[in-house]
């Protein structure tokens, strides 16, 4: 307002007062906190977030992760809209936190009446919003989580350190106020068949391009009935639609062994054949007792080897026949199963592209259950539900009564928590305690804390000690904001060890 004041000196000045040694003045000016180092205060006034180059934008490129804005907005029609939007994207452009106080309606009517706008948006999402009802808002920022952002967004700071004022703030335990989704990787419902169509493409693409790349008119796929297969098939379906290739190119390799079940054996038959792929059955028991008699396993002897030489057979068999029909061997496994290493070394763990290594368990079963509302075929639609419905099992070991013994939740843990933790470890760089805490506040009322903390020592375990196998990962897609490719974002030694983070753990 220039009738009333003068602009900010450019640069920093430093104004004389009585009794002090002068007192910081300029437009760049931050508040960091001694006790809390991620939280850094600037301050932007009124209208001047609307300006082509914001003071915000500076401020943040100072260090500054919360910005405040005390305004005069007046209540205009659309108004509200706007200013909501302008907020939203510069938390999101500047990795920062955006609270907005403004003028209320007891403030002036003589030409404009105060809209009262109040809002604290958090990179890109509204925390908390009122229009003129009294009393304060009150919710929690986290600028851990605003740090972690930046860092993985190369988010170049200026610190200007002679602008920085210190100051201190009790820090104390508190009630977190916000939502926090036990599912992260799962879109909000209106958004849902949208995203998992949107999935799909991606994984078609990939493997569209791929298999134009190599000139490669055949894939092989080994089908299990179990959910992770079938996606790949379903990929492989739509490609080969894409490409305007005859789904008989699609070989689908069902390898019956000790612990096949006759629920899943059938429903890889019913898939194939409702999807026009060539569906060809190889059992593999024979091949492997004579690989145990050979390698002096015992009879009987149900152990990892037991079940890691029925994954390798199988992995041999695809191989062998891709090159028969000059094809590529698809492979199946997940985001999930990859970061807990549930998987066979040079077994299930090894194809010549995967288009599953993007996408985590719990939004895999809703990529699929999207394929099977959208079906065309009733016969598939059945069958795809069937599949959703099956316990989740490498079913390697012999079945109890005819029924799956061996399911993978039981061993390994619940996939829904080992993917809200891989989301925080990933995609946030949380620490240990934090991540637990986000996991009572998201899981508390489905597991009490001490299996959340089981659980939760148990992924930092096999995370760390199953890198090796994700450190020569085949190609594939990655999909969402997790990736753990070696190629990509994720570059961890192989020989890295769990013991600071499990440390941390055992202090809770």
């Amino acid at each position: 307002e220039g009738r009333q004041f003068v602009a900010a000196p450019a640069g920093l000045a430093v104004l004389p007062l009585d009794g002090t040694q002068g007192i910081r003045f300029g437009r760049e000016i931050t508040f960091a906190a001694a006790n809390c180092p991620e939280l850094v205060i600037g301050v932007e006034i009124g209208s001047d977030r609307s300006l082509p180059i914001p003071p915000s934008t500076e401020l943040a490129m100072h260090g500054a992760t919360v910005i405040v804005n005390p305004a005069s907005d007046v209540a205009l029609v659309g108004s509200a809209e706007r200013r909501r939007l302008m907020m939203q994207s510069q938390s999101a452009r500047l990795h920062c936190a955006y609270i907005s106080a403004s003028a209320g309606r007891s403030e002036s009517t003589q030409d404009t009446v105060g809209c009262g706008h109040c809002l604290v948006a958090e990179n890109g999402t509204i925390l908390l919003e009122k229009s003129d009802e009294s009393g304060l808002l009150i919710t929690d920022i986290d600028v851990q989580r605003l740090m972690a952002d930046r860092q993985r967004a190369n988010f170049a700071v200026r610190l200007g350190l002679e602008a920085a004022v210190g100051f201190s703030l009790p820090l104390a335990e508190t009630k977190l106020d916000r939502y926090v989704d036990p599912q992260p990787f799962i879109p909000a419902e209106p958004i849902r068949e949208a995203r998992c169509e949107e999935i799909l493409d991606i994984q078609v693409s990939g493997l569209c391009k791929r298999l134009d790349h190599t000139n490669t008119k055949s894939v092989v796929i080994g089908i299990s009935g179990g959910l992770d297969s079938t996606l790949t098939l379903l990929v492989a379906a739509r490609t080969f639609d894409r490409l305007g290739l005859d789904r008989k190119g699609i070989q689908a390799i069902t390898m019956p062994g000790y612990g096949t079940t006759n629920r899943t054996r059938s429903n890889a038959h019913r898939l194939a054949e409702e999807l026009g792929a060539t569906l060809r059955e190889i059992p593999i028991g024979e091949a492997v007792a004579v690989h145990f008699r050979d390698i002096g396993l015992p009879e009987g002897d149900h152990s990892v080897t037991f079940e890691n030489a029925q994954a390798r057979e199988r992995t041999q068999v695809l191989m062998d026949v891709a090159n028969m029909c000059g094809g590529m061997v698809i492979g199946t496994g997940d985001l999930s199963e990859l970061a807990l290493g549930w998987a066979t070394y040079n077994g299930d763990h090894m194809s010549m592209y995967d288009v599953n290594g993007g996408v985590p368990k719990t939004l895999m079963r809703h990529i699929v259950r999207h394929y099977a509302n959208t079906a065309d075929s009733a016969a598939l639609r059945q069958t795809l539900i069937d599949i959703l419905d099956t316990p989740v099992s490498p079913e390697l070991l012999p079945p109890t009564e005819g029924d799956i013994s061996q399911k993978t939740e039981e061993l390994v843990g619940p996939y829904e928590l080992h993917d809200f933790f891989l989301y925080y470890v990933i995609r946030w760089g949380f620490a240990p305690s934090k991540i637990y805490r986000l996991a009572q506040q998201a899981w508390g009322n489905v597991y009490d804390g001490v299996t959340i903390l089981k659980w939760l020592k148990t992924f930092y375990r096999r995370f760390f000690s199953q890198q090796f196998k994700r450190s020569c990962l085949s190609d594939g897609p990655k999909v969402g904001s997790v990736g753990i490719s070696p190629r990509g974002d994720w570059q961890m030694p192989s020989d890295a060890t769990a013991s600071l983070w499990l440390n941390e753990l055992e202090a809770l």
